[in-house]
């Protein structure tokens, strides 16, 4: 029994189980759904009768990194699922969405999901043409491929669907998810053309190869996208592989090379011809240099070398990529304390994750999937061949690649179509744009029929409601314990202090004994209020005088609406004294100064968005539009 690292106990998550369930860049992966529910023996003839259906479409095409693949699963509930990492050709995703696509024209009765590592891709692709309603968050479950049509299931039927949900949806009334006719155009126009457009994707090049490596082609051409790999992804310890050539060039500069014809993917040409690479001091290269032939087959012979000896370390220690993303997980979690690699107590701690590892159900599949491309190349080797079997050929000619280096036309015309239809979205929301300023003007007409003081009142409401620091909106599901704070009392305690303070200036006379807290709780109970009172009023009226002769002299009068403003005008003959308390600030009209100033600020943001609009909003006011404005 494997002994558990320490990181591994009940408050912290497996980073086995965290590792293998995290996705890999540069994957899609599709599940298929039957209907019905399917035995194992039954779910075993669909798998059949889906991959005889997709064959003449994948039987000669070079995968960029692994083929098309279907396996069964039984978890949630019987079904029909696989993954394929698609690199840098992106050819390989699309294609699969075009194999997918048939798949749901030759079988009716099937549902298909299919995403990437950025989600669902599809809607991407199509986000100009999506309801407004469906967003990244509540797209789960909701996209299916059935019967050649793109379905979403839609937000009013199902909020937040299960894939147990959609799939009876999809069976009952699948008619009602069929996506818009532009989302079909646009995810049709992305797939047309295939799969004659996967064959234009290919490129034949002639090389020049050991002996070895001619004869793995010849029986497993689909292992070029292997050694192209293996060549692209090198690292210094597979680099150590290439110099010594061990396995595909055992007889050393004697060994015979031949000319073949190698079928791949334009990606990975592009991946050999764009990178420099030294042949080893073993490899038998022409004296003549600048032999493309010769040099691309150096490249390739090295990839199958490096690609072969580190798919058979890794099979033999069961360590692929899910072993690399256990290790980067337990080094984030802090297993590995800050060592240094290498130090005796990092090697331990190794030892024992390595152990956990192996103990793992990932270990044997692993180590059988590393070890199946090693397996292959083995059993080939081991047939006789010779020389000879490659001579006396005749060989095609390598594929025109001016394509590498005209790339521009392609990629603009791709610009070209994303700028057009970037053009009619917009179009189409500023027609919606005006569409909604003609019903606000046809509103506008209304708007002497606008009532003040439903306005006043709305804002009265919201400046009563009780605020937080979060705002004026309380959650529905804030606790009331939160924070244990009674108002009354405390602004009555606040109140208190300072009419006390105020007594204490105005009368100058302390008593030392009259300071204590009993003199707060007199007045409270009212047994010292009649003198409180006299001395809060002599405070108050000297306070008034004082700031009215202060602001006497400014204009902050003329800023306020008064209340007397409206009877000044009728009251000219009034007597000098009359005169003299209208030079003191009059009562303002709150209400009339807030409604003047709210309509002075909206009025100022000429119907562009702004902080009035956005608070009369959020309060559910629509003031009507201000038309007199520039007239």
């Amino acid at each position: 029994m494997a002994t558990t690292p320490p990181f591994l106990h009940s408050i912290n998550p497996n980073p086995l189980t965290q590792a293998s369930s995290r996705l890999p860049d540069d994957t899609v992966f599709y599940s298929i759904y039957p209907d019905n529910s399917f035995s194992q023996d039954s779910l075993q003839s669909l798998h059949l009768q889906i991959l005889n259906s997709v064959s003449p479409f994948v039987s000669s095409y070079i995968w960029q990194h692994e083929p098309f693949t279907l396996s069964i699963s039984f978890h949630p509930f019987p079904h029909l699922q696989g993954r394929l990492r698609f690199g840098d050709n992106l050819n390989d995703e699309w294609f699969t969405v075009f194999l997918l696509f048939q798949i749901s024209l030759s079988f009716p009765s099937l549902s298909i999901q299919v995403h990437d590592s950025d989600g669902e891709f599809l809607l991407i692709e199509a986000a100009y043409h999506l309801p407004r309603w469906l967003n990244p968050e509540n797209s789960k479950n909701r996209t299916f491929i059935r019967r050649g049509k793109l379905h979403i299931i839609p937000k009013s039927s199902l909020a937040n669907p299960t894939v147990i949900e959609s799939l009876k949806f999809l069976t009952e009334i699948g008619q009602a998810a069929v996506a818009p006719d532009s989302i079909q155009s646009v995810i049709q126009s992305r797939i047309a053309g295939y799969p004659e457009k996967a064959k234009l994707n290919t490129h034949t090049v002639r090389v020049r190869v050991p002996v070895t490596v001619a004869q793995v082609l010849k029986h497993r051409p689909s292992l070029i996208s292997l050694a192209v790999e293996g060549f692209y992804d090198r690292d210094l310890d597979s680099m150590k592989h290439a110099a010594k050539m061990e396995q595909f060039l055992k007889g050393g500069k004697d060994v015979e090379m031949v000319s073949v014809a190698v079928k791949m993917s334009r990606a990975m040409y592009a991946q050999l011809m764009q990178q420099r690479f030294q042949a080893p001091k073993c490899y038998p290269m022409p004296p003549k240099k600048g032999d493309l032939e010769a040099e691309l087959g150096m490249k390739i012979a090295c990839g199958f070398e490096m690609m072969y000896q580190e798919k058979k370390k890794e099979g033999e220690e069961g360590k692929g990529s899910d072993w690399k993303m256990y290790k980067e997980s337990l080094e984030k979690s802090g297993y590995f304390k800050g060592l240094i690699p290498g130090s005796k107590e990092y090697n331990r701690l190794m030892e024992k994750a390595e152990e956990y590892y192996r103990n793992s159900s990932l270990f044997p599949n692993t180590g059988e999937m590393l070890n199946a491309p090693v397996r292959q190349i083995d059993e080939i080797l081991s047939l006789p061949y010779s020389a000879d079997d490659f001579k006396n050929k005749d060989i095609p000619h390598s594929d025109d690649d001016s394509w590498l280096y005209s790339g521009e036309e392609e990629l603009n015309s791709v610009l070209l179509d994303r700028q057009k239809e970037m053009e009619l979205y917009e179009l189409k929301h500023k027609k919606k744009s005006k569409e909604q300023q003609g019903t606000d003007a046809s509103s506008s007409s209304k708007g002497e029929d606008f009532d003040l003081s439903e306005l006043v009142k709305t804002m009265q409401g919201f400046i009563h409601k009780v605020s937080s620091y979060e705002g004026a909106e309380v959650p529905v599901d804030r606790d009331p314990k939160e924070v244990e704070l009674d108002v009354e009392s405390f602004m009555k305690d606040v109140e208190s202090v300072i009419k006390y303070q105020g007594d204490e200036n105005l009368t100058g006379d302390v008593d030392e004994e009259g300071t204590s807290d009993m003199d707060f709780d007199e007045s409270e109970d009212g047994s010292d209020m009649s003198d409180r009172e006299d001395g809060e009023d002599s405070f108050m009226h000297s306070y008034s005088d004082v700031m009215n002769d202060e602001l006497k002299s400014t204009t902050l009068k003329k800023s306020f609406v008064h209340a007397n403003e409206q009877t000044s005008n009728k009251n000219e003959g009034t007597s000098n004294a009359t005169e003299d308390m209208e030079e003191e600030f009059s009562p303002v009209d709150v209400d009339v100064n807030l409604v003047k100033n709210l309509l002075d600020s909206f009025s100022c943001q000429q119907g562009l968005p702004g902080p009035t609009s956005n608070l009369l909003g959020l309060m559910g006011v629509k003031l009507p539009k201000d038309d007199s404005k520039g007239k």
